[in-house]
């Protein structure tokens, strides 16, 4: 088995997130950290027991792996540093601060052939990953992710802090070109937009109707999919996933339960109601797993830099649809 050494950049509250899940991992070190805060990162360097790093190349010449948790901003230095440097690299979402600048990390991902993962973390939910064995082929898609007031995050639109999440997965499902974006937003407690509404709808026909808001009095994180035959209800908080279907007698789920019967032209359907169980693990440690996975087979990553640059694409586009209706 290969251990892989990983370096972080950028230890804030996130970043130690990420050092406590690599410390966590049978076939991973966390060998270094660099932060330009350095009472923070020699704090952290105790704390997760490994070596703060004078400069970022010093950390690139002692690791296999980087992971860039520092502020969307600076997202696109880091990373193409890391990249010349030869390493593959985990970056947070967004994967960059412009569709330019995730355009740039792509192609140079793709020109130095190195593995690049966005760290959009939903799409390695438990509730998520429930649904890996069914065929879903969504045609409404209606989710909220609400969460009360944290200063952290508020330099960006709701949009690209929350928001983007359930936009990663939705593309992830839907697999068709966005057709049209309508969107509203306000901003009332910091200078960005604080609460969002967006409709995306696709070509396939497809319609998605998105709620985030930072300025809850309770956390939400819900989504709901309809399609013919069925609808699933998916909480992220609680990693629950529920299935209401219809089904021909003859192919009754042993696992499901019957609701009761409904007339369906010229025959009966059963109404069926499903609770798929729900991996085990820990979302943070499995996209990392999944990250080492991609670089080891050489398979692209479940969440590539292209997938970043699709949900930054249609997440700016709501940002601006939204400034439209503002002024």
């Amino acid at each position: 088995m290969t251990r892989y050494k990983v370096g972080i950049i950028g230890v804030g509250k996130l970043g130690a997130f990420h050092c406590n899940a690599i410390t966590q991992l049978d076939n991973a070190e966390l060998v270094g950290i660099f932060d330009v805060d350095k009472a923070r990162e020699k704090e952290m360097a105790e704390k997760f027991h490994c070596t703060p790093f004078a400069a970022e190349a010093d950390l690139f010449d002692a690791v296999d792996v980087v992971g860039v948790i520092v502020p969307t901003s600076a997202h696109l230095e880091v990373v193409k540093k890391a990249l010349v440097a030869g390493k593959p690299v985990f970056v947070e979402k967004p994967i960059a601060a412009t569709v330019a600048e995730a355009k740039e990390i792509v192609s140079l991902a793709q020109a130095r052939n190195l593995p690049v993962q966005v760290g959009h973390i939903e799409r390695f939910n438990p509730a998520i990953r429930a649904l890996n064995a069914f065929e879903l082929a969504p045609m409404f898609i209606e989710s909220h992710r609400l969460a009360p007031f944290d200063p952290r995050g508020t330099d960006v639109a709701v949009v690209l802090d929350l928001m983007i999440h359930d936009i990663d997965i939705i593309l992830n499902l839907v697999k068709s070109p966005v057709k049209s974006i309508h969107a509203n937003g306000v901003a009332i407690v910091s200078d960005e937009v604080d609460i969002a509404n967006a409709r995306i709808e696709f070509d396939n026909g497809c319609v998605a109707n998105v709620t985030a808001s930072r300025i809850s009095q309770r956390k939400m994180r819900k989504m709901r999919l309809f399609q013919k035959d069925a609808y699933v209800s998916i909480d992220f908080l609680l990693r629950l996933t529920e299935l209401f279907r219809l089904s021909d007698e003859s192919r009754e789920s042993n696992v499901a339960i019957n609701l009761g019967q409904i007339d369906k032209g010229k025959y009966r359907r059963n109404i069926l109601y499903e609770k798929p169980p729900v991996p085990e693990g820990d979302a943070m440690q499995t996209e990392w797993q999944s990250f080492f996975h991609a670089i080891e087979t050489g398979e692209p990553p479940i969440i590539s830099a292209l997938d970043g640059l699709r949900a930054l694409e249609v997440a700016l586009q709501i940002r601006s649809r939204i400034n439209e209706s503002i002024h």
